[in-house]
């Protein structure tokens, strides 16, 4: 019998590299999560993102609950199966789309009942119906149902929001189906604010959660004021636990956020990014559509193993986006993902040698150097 669980191996400062268990295997902290929202990862097939040392997953509550719906899933053996990934999934709770997405929606103390943005058909989404979604889901990792608050917000809209958080949270454990090698994490909320982060804090660990997450960030509060949240934050989650900082982000943020004791992320930008033309590299940010790339011979980034840089040169790259070929997003959203999962690595190995400070000064000061531009 699996039991889920998180085994510390290295610390350097706040930052912690460590082991998580469950029952559809392991993976390695710091971790980035493959983004499948609809239980895809746009424009790759599982085996070429398992091949970029992704090993785990993060599917969308929301989207799935609307189409092909959790109940089929269920019928069909679970997630895993559906989709072909055999290793662990995380689903988020639904709750950040349902604000974002649908329409007409009305919160209230039960839920939240709303409108889908596909065919204007009602629901209602409360804590009790997310953790039953995700159970038939057969997800490993079980997010919280919770209302991400809005950037900016008052003191006072922050509290009424994130204590209505909380009472969410208390209901969603007692509606989760505890299994072995399975999990439920709780959501830390407050917005920017030091009290009602601490308090959330305080209220999540008195419930007992399998792991913490950090929610309302990167939702438009600047990376200043994201990092300094996390100095407030950290600090009052149980270091015994695994802590995930949802919806982030950009490599400089991944790198920052370690600093400060964060285990997981997910994000869409590798994929978005790599659909719209924009590849992630040791120098910063490439967008292949520019001119200058029509008659480059050279790699996106001569360091990656990637297919896009390992048989490709920038020219053809441009190529395939100015001709609008499928490949060209296929391939740079390849490179992108394995360009985070290096960044992982390289971040994981960081903390094992007790180097992690000097890997993220080395680290920002090749970012900010920029890409070459001349052939030389």
């Amino acid at each position: 019998m699996t039991v889920f669980g998180f085994d510390i191996q290295a610390r350097d400062k706040a930052a912690r590299r460590g082991r998580v268990t469950t029952a559809h295997g392991t993976f390695e902290t710091p971790c980035f999560m493959a983004t499948a929202t609809a239980a895809t990862v746009k424009a790759m097939h599982p085996e070429s993102v398992r091949s970029t040392g992704a090993e785990m997953a993060i599917c969308n509550t929301y989207h799935l609950m609307l189409r092909p719906t959790a109940e089929r899933i269920a019928d069909l053996g679970g997630l895993h199966k559906f989709m072909n990934w055999p290793g662990p999934i995380l689903t988020d709770s639904g709750g950040y789309q349902v604000m974002s997405l649908s329409k007409l929606r009305d919160i209230s103390e039960q839920g939240v009942t709303f409108r889908s943005h596909l065919d204007g058909s009602a629901y209602e989404l409360t804590p009790e119906r997310s953790m039953g979604i995700q159970h038939h889901l057969d997800s490993n990792i079980t997010m919280c149902f919770d209302e991400c608050t809005p950037h900016p917000a008052t003191h006072d809209q922050a509290a009424q929001s994130m204590r209505m958080s909380m009472r969410w949270a208390e209901r969603c454990k007692k509606a989760f189906q505890p299994r072995a090698g399975y999990a439920l994490f709780g959501i830390n909320q407050g917005s920017v604010y030091p009290d009602l982060r601490a308090e959330s804090a305080a209220v999540l660990k008195s419930i007992d959660f399998d792991g913490y997450a950090v929610g309302g960030l990167a939702v438009g509060e600047g990376q200043e004021a994201m990092f300094r949240v996390l100095d407030e934050t950290t600090p009052h989650l149980p270091s015994e636990k695994p802590r995930y900082l949802m919806g982030v982000g950009k490599p400089d943020d991944i790198v920052g956020a370690v600093l400060r004791g964060i285990d997981m992320f997910d994000c869409v930008m590798p994929t978005r990014s790599g659909r719209t033309g924009q590849a992630f590299t040791r120098r910063g940010t490439i967008n292949i559509r520019n001119a200058r790339h029509l008659s480059d011979p050279r790699p996106l980034d001569e360091t990656c193993a990637c297919p896009a840089c390992n048989n490709y040169s920038r020219a053809y790259l441009h190529h395939l986006f100015r001709a609008d070929e499928i490949l060209g997003l296929m391939l740079l959203s390849w490179h992108n993902l394995q360009h985070y999962q290096d960044l992982m690595r390289d971040l994981r190995l960081a903390i094992e040698e007790h180097r992690i400070e000097a890997f993220a000064t080395a680290f920002r000061e090749l970012q900010a150097s920029g890409d070459i531009a001349e052939v030389v």
